[in-house]
């Protein structure tokens, strides 16, 4: 008989590698430091707006197959909204310029040369220029890219800065190169945006842990693991404080927690050390008809722009110049933007909710890309997971996910430690 299976951290790695555990007939403890399921990927109820709310502004794609398998499990894919054909709608706000980029399906990417589905002011020989991400050894994205172009800054900056959290001039290219090959080497249908229908809570995290209830997994909230208990090259206790679960012979020990707190709890452990921050706000409005779907916005501060029921969302990734503003003033920089491009008046500013992640993901440089550790560990029954890990991607839903099945996978098969 198969011992259980402890989870440490309840965000999308630590449930990902808890489906996939139960899914293969494992007894699944799951514990979560806070009062709540989903570290970063998940929605609340916020008093100011008086309305739910996500706690950050997440980018999925139909080419994250991870992600998409991690749904159909849960049989949440339905609450993904998704257009019909591949489209992304763009503004320039210095020039009041607006087009939209709309793949083809197929894998032949012949929508580069139809002047009306590719970046406006931009040539099909110019999306080549991709290809210098490929190039070997580390080196910053902007030292492999002219920066100068159109493209570059209409599309490739505002999409590598939001899949990297890092600015351009520290970003390794290769986790970039990665992603790049997974959406356009798969053709425009991998090239959809996928939002959540109502949250991200909806989508992702209630019905992952519906599952697991299920199955006869148990979540354990306010449970923060303050150390491990050592008998030999085995974790044989789990400490939690006022509590201490003993961990049997046959048991295994995944731990899907933020790296800041794994190298808390293993010191030895190498791990991501170097954070960026993510700064989003939230806008209670009704987004104008005619923005059905994410809007990329260039020439201003806001980078991506959401729209939720009764609720326009942004996001600026890499905000260390604005993470410690104060918020009124952010919330009025970004209103700004938000107001110009979608057409509401700048000067009415609607009741508004700033939310900081001053520490949302490791910086993609080539220092931290080192610093990731493998799924394995040298404890007999530990593995890792987390989107810190060596996944190959980035810092994102997808890479969280793939972690935590990683995890699985080492655990339900035996090859751990």
């Amino acid at each position: 008989m198969t011992g259980r299976v402890h989870i440490i951290g309840a965000g999308l790695a630590g449930l990902s590698a808890a489906i996939a555990c139960a899914q293969d007939g494992r007894t699944v403890e799951l514990y979560e430091a806070a009062g709540q399921a989903g570290g970063r990927c998940r929605s609340y109820d916020d008093a100011q707006l008086g309305c739910r709310i996500d706690n950050g502004n997440h980018l999925v794609l139909s080419a994250n197959h991870a992600t998409r398998a991690f749904l159909d499990q849960v049989g949440s894919a339905h609450t993904m909204l998704q257009p019909s054909s591949p489209r992304v709608d763009f503004i320039d706000l210095s020039t009041g310029e607006k087009w939209a980029v709309a793949p083809n399906p197929g894998l032949f990417p012949w929508w580069i040369f139809d002047p009306k589905r590719r970046v406006a002011g931009t040539r099909p020989w110019d999306y080549l220029s991709a290809l210098a991400l490929a190039l070997p050894g580390p080196k910053p994205i902007a030292a492999r890219m002219n920066t100068r172009t159109t493209l570059y800054r209409r599309l490739w900056e505002p999409l590598f800065v939001s899949v990297l959290n890092t600015p351009l001039d520290e970003a390794d290219a290769s986790p970039m190169w990665r992603v790049l090959i997974e959406i356009f080497g798969r053709g425009g249908r991998a090239m959809s945006p996928m939002i959540p229908q109502t949250g991200l809570s909806e989508s992702f995290i209630d019905p992952a842990l519906a599952y697991l209830d299920a199955r006869g997994g148990s979540l354990h909230l306010n449970h923060r693991l303050r150390a491990f208990g050592r008998n030999g090259s085995s974790i044989n206790m789990l400490n939690f404080g006022t509590k201490q679960i003993e961990v049997g012979p046959d048991d295994a020990i995944i731990l899907a927690v933020p790296a800041q707190v794994a190298g808390e709890i293993l010191p030895d452990l190498p791990a991501p050390r170097d954070f960026a921050p993510i700064l989003n706000a939230h806008f209670r409005i009704d987004p104008p008809s005619h923005l059905t779907g994410i809007l990329g916005v260039v020439g201003g501060t806001v980078e991506w722009i959401f729209p939720k029921p009764g609720l326009v969302s942004v996001t600026v990734s890499a905000a260390d110049r604005l993470i410690d503003g104060e918020r009124e003033e952010l919330a009025r920089l970004l209103w700004i933007d938000v107001a110009n491009a979608c057409g509401f008046d700048p000067a009415v500013m609607p009741p508004w909710q700033i939310v900081k992640e001053k520490r949302a993901t490791f910086r993609a440089t080539a220092a931290e890309l080192a610093r990731r550790p493998p799924t394995r560990t040298t404890i007999a029954n530990l593995v890792l997971a987390g989107d810190w890990t060596r996944t190959g991607l980035p810092a994102t839903i997808e890479g969280a996910i793939r972690s935590g099945n990683n995890a699985a996978l080492l655990v339900t098969s035996r090859k751990f430690g």
